[in-house]
């Protein structure tokens, strides 16, 4: 019952750029506000960005101005454009719905940002 498949993620050097890819089954994305989650080891899960079906978006403060996050409703994906990544970037990237996570949280995609 994989729902969400989380991928595009790897090392780069710091001032580096990835683009994550989260490929949702069925109509998740055109019927649920998304988001992208992180979790670095030791801390809690924490909210990096999130869509409405409207498109409207919002990010926490740590990455504003840096990640870009956008859905393709026709292609069942969310993205996560991140730029001018830090070390402190570093993290296990999830995308799930919001507010209410739509099932068990995946395998994620690892994010490591190298000084």
């Amino acid at each position: 019952q994989v729902q969400l498949v989380e991928s595009g993620g790897g090392l780069v050097q710091a001032g580096g750029s990835l683009r994550l890819s989260c490929v949702a089954s069925g109509n998740i994305l055109s019927i649920n506000a998304m988001a992208w989650y992180r979790q670095a080891p030791g801390k809690q899960r924490e909210l990096v960005a999130r869509i409405r079906s409207s498109g409207s978006t919002t990010y926490g403060d740590s990455v504003k101005g840096r990640f870009t996050i956008s859905r393709d409703n026709a292609k069942s994906t969310v993205y996560l454009q991140m730029n001018s990544l830090k070390t402190e970037d570093t993290a296990v990237y999830y995308c799930n719905t919001y507010p209410n996570p739509y099932g068990p949280w995946g395998q994620g995609t690892q994010v490591t940002v190298s000084s």
